[in-house]
């Protein structure tokens, strides 16, 4: 698909969730959620080492952006992506980076 197939509304939606994306531990998130998982930021916060409120803030900006969905089940709110390419994309992202 070219930039000629999108229009302006689509073009600012896409740089809007890829800007969403551009940072280490919102990379890290969608890593943990790429394969149809389904997490809770208790689950998220333990698993990168990261304090629950920060999880909880970058969580909301990727579920903002349309990137991730939520459910409830009782107490527990579960994150998942919204888009099931999102894995492919981080796996790209992962392999370009660790490239010399």
């Amino acid at each position: 698909m070219s930039t000629q197939e999108f229009d302006e509304n689509s073009l600012n939606k896409a740089a809007a969730m890829l800007k969403a994306m551009a940072h280490p531990l919102r990379i890290s998130i969608l890593d943990l959620l790429k394969n149809g998982e389904e997490l809770t930021v208790t689950q998220i916060h333990e698993l990168l080492d990261i304090e629950q409120s920060t999880a909880s803030h970058h969580l909301g900006i990727l579920k903002d952006k349309g990137i991730l969905c939520s459910k409830r089940n009782g107490k527990n709110t579960y994150y998942f992506s919204k888009h099931k390419v999102l894995g492919q994309m981080i796996e790209c992202v992962k392999s370009c980076a660790c490239q010399d």
